[in-house]
């Protein structure tokens, strides 16, 4: 079972509901075969994700999205407390599509990364998407 904590909201220009948000991050972890841990999306103002960029990143200025991935996506076995998956962090004031930018942030956490592979991660993206609105 995934278990979200969803931090943030009051930063959202419109509510989303938080089972879109549960779903949106199991089918993006599905796709990976994990189907039990916990993750924390929070929404921050651009002040916060420029100061994260920065530090994690070396990046200056706000940007959409940012995960943090923790315990990685090794099996584990059923004895001890839930993995723990990461954080995926969202500017909404520098985000066009808070769906997409969930999905990205729940596939870096599964170690997908689009600055490195071929296109998978974007591909894979664009098609949960689809799945998720249908």
């Amino acid at each position: 079972m995934i278990e979200l904590e969803v931090l943030g909201t009051g930063l959202l220009p419109e509510p989303v509901p938080l089972a879109q948000i549960e779903h949106l991050c199991a089918l993006a972890l599905a796709s990976a075969g994990i189907e039990d841990g916990h993750l924390a999306v929070a929404f921050v103002n651009a002040q916060r994700i420029a100061e994260l960029n920065e530090r994690h990143r070396g990046k200056a200025g706000p940007t959409d999205v940012l995960s943090f991935p923790i315990d990685g996506v090794e099996p584990q076995d059923g004895d001890g407390p839930p993995r723990e998956l990461g954080d995926i962090v969202i500017c909404p004031e520098h985000t066009t599509d808070l769906r997409e930018a969930i999905v990205h942030g729940a596939l870096h956490l599964i170690g997908m990364d689009h600055e490195t592979d071929d296109g998978e991660m974007l591909a894979l993206q664009a098609e949960l998407l689809r799945w998720s609105a249908a």
